[in-house]
């Protein structure tokens, strides 16, 4: 089967079933699917899980593989293609037909397979590398203590290796602004001042990345990039931190800076990220019914999340899909009574006011083959979204369509996805050179003292 130079990665289902064509990510060396993979994803393809269409595409992505080959090749490992570059097989092991050598977990019989078909090729192979690929944190450490020598997790689509590194979406000079730069060029133009700097001193910057000092009043905004120079538009801190949405003001210099990209017509998509309580969806919803009903910019306000696996698709609930998803948009009908909590009557007033802005509620599994337009969308808690998932929606935004996307890397409910590996950090790292779109981290509980010390203490 090739020669020693090659590695042998034996694939666990949740690599699968995170990346349904990972199998193309190992075109240089030989993978192995035990048949324990594939009962299991026989399994979760019939399911009512998230993941079960993730399943049905790596069953296909195989039998394109595997079609014409017969029993012999398969067992022995077939090229991927007729790319003559690719000199990699694939191949699919009978684990069950093994004799059973170790019984790492006493209530896991699938698990127990494929280590011991891991453990029978390390014996078989060697001495050549044979490596287990699995997304499970407590398969890799049992596996090596049952003597599985190479055990690696899948990271092809992780574009950084610890959530610390994440672009912020402002960069904050030490001291006075002013007083760091020698050489400037100022202009105006359309009642707008802008200052043409030096590039150096803010690497690394992006498009549309704000900058703001500790001690004096300037923050800007990040407008165009040369290879030696940038040119920053002018905000001014003061005037940012008195702008009003909805009659929503900014409590922090972090929320002025998300309220200017919220409410900036050029701006496509706004990513925020942040702590629980630190006003993301408050602002989205603000600056939404602003530019919805007071600015006439957007028809509809449209808001989706993702609904977690609880067992239940949401049909299992009553009334329609807006009424179903309710239960999972709270967190945006309480922003909606905070909003309105001083007027005469805040239901009356929640009423009109989605009847006037046309707020509708959608699931984001009724996302796909949608096109919209003239819309104001709003999706909610992004760290449980996948990648695909959010270019399910984000390829859903026709003209005239501003999307929010926000969420807290802290929060992750999937158990397939960790900070490093949540669509929400793999957009803010794709779309930090792309002048239609803002980021902005979030700092700072402002909900209430309690939320605040919970935030830092627990």
């Amino acid at each position: 089967m090739g020669d020693t130079d090659r590695k042998l990665f034996v694939l666990d289902t949740n690599i699968l079933l995170h990346e349904p064509f990972a199998i193309y990510s190992f075109q240089e060396h030989d993978v192995v699917i035990p048949m324990t993979v594939l009962e299991e994803l026989d399994r979760i393809k019939d399911s009512k899980r998230d993941v079960a269409r993730d399943a049905r595409v790596a069953i296909r992505a195989l039998e394109d593989i595997f079609r014409d080959a017969t029993p012999d090749e398969i067992s022995e490992g077939i090229t991927f293609s007729t790319d003559m570059d690719a000199t990699g097989t694939i191949s699919i092991l009978a684990d069950f037909e093994l004799q059973e050598t170790v019984k790492a977990f006493a209530d896991k019989a699938g698990d127990n397979r494929i280590l011991n078909g891991v453990l029978y090729l390390q014996n078989k192979r060697a001495p050549r590398e044979v490596v287990l690929v699995t997304k499970d944190i407590n398969m890799r450490l049992r596996a090596k203590g049952a003597g599985v020598r190479f055990v690696e997790d899948y990271r092809t689509d992780q574009l950084i290796d610890d959530v610390q590194y994440l672009t912020k979406g402002f960069q904050q000079c030490e001291g006075e602004f002013w007083s760091n730069v020698d050489d400037v060029k100022s202009y105006s133009y359309e009642g707008k001042a802008f200052h043409t700097l030096s590039r150096e001193p803010f690497e690394p910057t992006f498009i549309n990345q704000y900058v703001i000092d500790q001690e004096s009043d300037f923050a800007a905004r990040v407008e165009k990039m040369e290879p030696d120079t940038i040119t920053v538009r002018d905000l001014s801190r003061e005037r940012m931190m008195n702008r009003k949405a909805w009659d929503i003001s900014p409590k922090n210099i972090y929320q002025g800076m998300a309220m200017d990209a919220l409410l900036d017509p050029d701006i496509d998509l706004v990513i925020l990220t942040g702590a629980a309580g630190s006003g993301k969806t408050l602002l989205a919803m603000a600056t939404a019914l602003e530019q919805t009903i007071e600015r006439g910019m957007f028809d509809k306000i449209i808001v989706t999340r993702n609904t977690p696996d609880i067992g239940e698709s949401i049909g299992f609930l009553p009334g329609t899909e807006e009424e179903k998803m309710l239960p999972w948009l709270a967190a945006v009908t309480d922003t909606l009574e905070a909003l309105h909590k001083n007027d005469h009557c805040t239901e009356g007033s929640m009423k009109y006011i989605c009847e006037k802005a046309n707020i509708q509620f959608k699931s984001i599994n009724f996302m796909r083959g949608r096109s919209i337009q003239n819309a104001f969308v709003l999706l909610d808690e992004c760290q449980n979204l996948t990648a695909s998932q959010i270019k399910t929606i984000i390829t859903r935004c026709g003209e005239g369509t501003k999307i929010v996307c926000s969420g807290n890397l802290a929060q992750i409910d999937s158990h397939y996805l960790t900070p490093v590996t949540s669509g929400l950090t793999y957009m803010v790292e794709r779309f930090k050179n792309f002048e239609g779109s803002a980021n902005i981290h979030l700092n700072g509980v402002v909900r209430s003292r309690l939320a605040e010390f919970a935030e830092e203490n627990l």
